[in-house]
């Protein structure tokens, strides 16, 4: 097996693509929100519409993108993707200093941000599985969520200063720049890319669009990480919410303080993801995922016991360090198992499918953690949201199985 630290020059454009534009989304942390309120005065009904609507009405619309996606070059998709994301932003700037930003604009483009997020990841994943080699996809997969977490610690700080100085707009502008640039880098990773499986039908099939549920559906490992995976990403999601709302209200933290609680631990990301290579290597793909997916089941409950003062900050801030660090390890081990066990012919839809559904999902309990906030109250909500993630860690997959596919391969017609 090869060492897997170095992974070529085409990954390390990637890679810095990625880096980039995940700097300028974390940049942006918050910025529709923000724009709506303090530019457009919105409310908080037109304010959680931005953060589930806009995310539900982007997934449907990426949802013909997986087969779309499929047939054709992964790496001109991306830089699309990277381009319609770098116009889209843009008109907001445009329109503010216009004097016409108007609430309806921000909707629309929070939905096709969110299509072409959902567009991009199925693509790059299909692109990464060209440019690596399949023992080196946990390394590419830790040094991407180890670029995630680094940028989330420095990104929100330093857009929050920005927004200080320079008004509410000029994040979005450094997001949207933030895509042209990762444009620039995926072109710069050249190279050739294998031509994508033909197609056999030439219109896309109404049955072509469930191809990627169907291929999870049918994997016994894929099946249940598929459900933990949306169950748990959504609830956590759905509890963020509200204790933005029981902190920055009730117990009286500062904006600043609210930000360090999340901000600081995002270092357990960092640290978690640089050992899931290892702790593979020692105890097995299997146990480290189910063990860690376990792990970070925990931790969300003891947010509801937040308190005001230094020793509520602490908790918050040992809780989110706890649930970070388990996620720095599942994340990248979770993603080399999906990819290793979607078929090449396959990836694109597969991912899509996957996207879709998370997005979904955490819009829809975003939606319904606000009306049990409202109706129970924001502390008694996060606990149900808690106790509700103590039970995720039965979708885990009990075993790894061979893949769908090579199980079809093994049992075809003359094979020994």
């Amino acid at each position: 097996m090869r060492s897997g630290h170095r992974l070529g020059r085409p990954f390390g454009w990637l890679w810095g693509a990625y880096g980039t534009s995940a700097l300028g989304t974390w940049l942006a942390f918050g910025s529709f929100e923000l724009i709506a309120i303090r530019v457009l005065h919105a409310g908080p009904a037109e304010v959680a519409a931005l953060a589930s609507v806009g995310a539900a009405v982007g997934a449907a619309v990426a949802v013909p993108s997986g087969p779309w996606v499929e047939f054709r070059r992964k790496r001109p998709v991306l830089i699309a993707m990277d381009l319609v994301r770098f116009a889209a932003l843009l008109t907001i700037p445009a329109a503010f200093a216009l004097g016409a930003l108007t609430f309806l604009q921000l909707l629309l483009v929070s939905v096709v941000v969110a299509a072409a997020d959902i567009t991009f990841r199925a693509a790059s994943g299909a692109y990464l599985k060209t440019l690596v080699a399949a023992e080196d996809l946990l390394v590419a997969g830790a040094r991407f969520e180890s670029t995630a977490w680094t940028t989330t610690i420095i990104g929100p700080p330093l857009g929050g200063a920005a927004v200080g100085l320079l008004g509410p707009v000029t994040t979005v502008v450094a997001d949207g720049i933030s895509y042209l640039l990762s444009a620039l880098g995926i072109r710069a990773t050249g190279g050739h890319e294998p031509p994508p499986a033909p197609r056999k039908a030439t219109r896309m099939r109404a049955t072509d669009l469930l191809d990627g549920w169907r291929y999870i559906l049918a994997d016994r490992t894929l099946r249940p990480l598929f459900f933990n995976t949306a169950l748990f990403n959504g609830l956590v999601m759905a509890a963020q919410p509200l204790l933005a709302v029981l902190m920055l209200g009730p117990l009286g933290f500062t904006p600043w303080q609210y930000g360090l609680a999340f901000a600081a631990p995002s270092i357990g990301g960092l640290l978690g993801s640089r050992l899931a290579r290892p702790l593979v290597t020692r105890f097995g793909q299997h146990r480290v995922l189910v063990a860690s997916g376990a792990l970070r089941a925990i931790w969300p409950l003891g947010l509801a016991l937040v308190g005001p003062g230094a020793g509520g900050l602490a908790l918050v801030m040992g809780v989110e360090l706890g649930l970070i660090y388990c996620c720095g390890v599942f994340n990248p081990v979770s993603s080399t198992c999906r990819l290793e066990r979607t078929a090449n012919e396959r990836v694109a839809r597969t991912l899509t499918a996957w996207a879709v559904t998370t997005k979904a999902s955490t819009a829809l309990l975003t939606a319904l953690w606000g009306v049990l906030g409202a109706l129970l109250g924001p502390r008694t909500a996060i606990a149900l949201a808690g106790a509700l993630l103590l039970a995720t860690p039965l979708l885990l997959p009990r075993r790894t199985t061979a893949p769908v596919a090579a199980e079809a391969e093994a049992t075809a017609p003359g094979r020994v």
